[in-house]
């Protein structure tokens, strides 16, 4: 029996082997670290309540620190218009007076997320914990 040789050529025409182990760890790895991290990050959620044009007005007497964002992106508080710096400085009072009361954002539907934002940054400088948004709805 003649045995047969490989000559160069057809060895180098063989695909080489590729070892997908350390790569299937690395895998393994970022998805137990996914896994331990997921249940300890804190996200932001809100909560939507059913509420029909009789319980948002009884809704908006509830509190009396009232935010109210226009369509141009205004801000208003105690029919005033204010500037951020000038809310920040309103909210500190208000908090120090009033400190388990939970402020109200009354959001135009019109108006852009970053004034939602920039109020609700505002607020979290200011010591408040909580706040209930009241979207006004498209008519």
């Amino acid at each position: 029996m003649k045995r047969q040789q490989r000559t160069a050529e057809e060895s180098s025409l063989e695909e080489p082997l590729i070892n997908l182990t350390p790569l299937i760890d690395v895998v393994f790895v970022v998805l137990i670290t996914f896994m331990l991290i997921a249940p300890v990050l804190h996200l932001d959620h809100v909560e939507l309540a059913n509420s029909g044009p009789a319980q948002e007005h009884a809704l908006l007497n509830q509190s009396s620190i009232c935010i109210h964002v226009k369509a141009d992106n205004t801000i208003w508080f105690q029919g005033r218009r204010l500037s951020t710096q000038e809310l920040e400085a309103k909210l500190k009072q208000e908090k120090k007076s009033h400190p388990h009361q939970v402020p109200q954002v009354i959001q135009d539907h019109r108006a852009s997320f970053g004034s939602y934002q920039t109020v609700k940054n505002t607020l979290e400088h200011c010591g408040f914990d909580q706040m209930d948004v009241v979207l006004s709805p498209a008519r």
